[in-house]
């Protein structure tokens, strides 16, 4: 769902990236107030889970691919503040690295799956889990928030693109919709499958488990997983699903293409996350994705240090 260069017009760029400029100073303060400083590696970690994850397009009929976006999964974890700060830097790091989403909708697509997604993905998870408590509660509703998280991105990426008017809007609703509403199956699933994970080898990790372990203890399982992380970046990101994701798939029916013209002004050093020169595909993908990893981890980690500094000296 990554909206590249050319998709949307001025008057549309600018605005979506005021909003979510607007978005991320209310997202970061509240940072400071809700992510305990102990668990600040955790946002490294959550960014790099979420960048290799979103390398791993899964086929979902018809042509088409999806792949995880993490919102949610995030928000479960470390709350919606986290999440659009953690999407946010990985969002940055695929347009400026990789030429993943254009540089000049770049405000767009942060609105869409790290501002929208994260609000909207939260509401619907804590609303479910006040009705359906317990394990199974935040199943059902990991599973739910997920889905719609996905769907509310894809209704305002279609709302964007018939602003630009680079087609309608009683054209790129039902169809974005339709295949962003079978993306998010995937979307829910793959959410609730980590957090049922998670509960059972590490329930430390959920909101609702008290006490927090000491400070060393999460740094030793940022490490351990963001080495883990890098594996499947390395191992299994360049066999993903070579089909095209559900905005390319609507593009193609749709004929709607980039303008004339348009390009990054910013041009990538790792295009399609392929360094320039290697013959190997693979092994071109497994290197961008593995650096990818390291990148967004150690940005997202810093981010986390500036927006909680208590987190170098708090020991309790």
């Amino acid at each position: 769902m990554h909206i590249p260069d050319g998709f949307l017009d001025a008057r549309t760029a600018i605005a979506a990236t005021a909003i979510s400029a607007a978005g991320l100073a209310v997202a970061m303060p509240r940072l400071r107030q809700q992510l305990p400083p102990r668990k600040v590696p955790l946002l490294g970690l959550t960014a790099a889970f979420v960048f290799a994850a979103q390398m791993l397009n899964f086929p979902v009929g018809g042509g088409t691919s999806g792949h995880l976006v993490g919102t949610v999964l995030v928000a479960a974890l470390l709350g919606p503040a986290a999440a659009c700060v953690v999407l946010t830097a990985v969002l940055v790091v695929q347009c400026f690295l990789f030429a993943d989403g254009g540089v000049t909708a770049l405000g767009a697509n942060i609105f869409n799956m790290g501002l929208l997604a994260a609000v909207g993905g939260a509401l619907s998870y804590r609303a479910i889990r006040r009705v359906f408590p317990g394990q199974r509660g935040m199943v059902v509703a990991a599973a739910f928030a997920g889905w719609i998280s996905i769907v509310l991105a894809a209704i305002a990426c279609a709302g964007q693109l018939a602003l630009s008017g680079t087609t309608s809007w009683k054209v790129a609703f039902p169809a974005m919709t339709a295949v962003h509403m079978v993306v998010g199956l995937g979307e829910g699933l793959i959410t609730a499958l980590v957090l049922i994970a998670l509960a059972r080898v590490r329930p430390d990790l959920l909101p609702d488990s008290l006490p927090l372990p000491g400070d060393g203890d999460f740094k030793t399982f940022a490490g351990l997983g963001l080495i883990v992380v890098a594996g499947l970046a390395v191992f299994v990101a360049p066999f993903a699903s070579p089909l095209p994701d559900g905005l390319d798939r609507v593009a193609a029916l749709l004929g709607f293409q980039p303008a004339d013209g348009a390009q990054s002004p910013f041009p990538a050093p790792l295009p399609d996350y392929a360094p320039p020169g290697w013959t190997s595909p693979i092994f071109a993908t497994a290197t961008a994705g593995a650096l990818g990893t390291i990148v967004v981890f150690g940005l997202s980690w810093m981010l986390g240090r500036l927006l909680v500094p208590s987190a170098t000296v708090d020991r309790t």
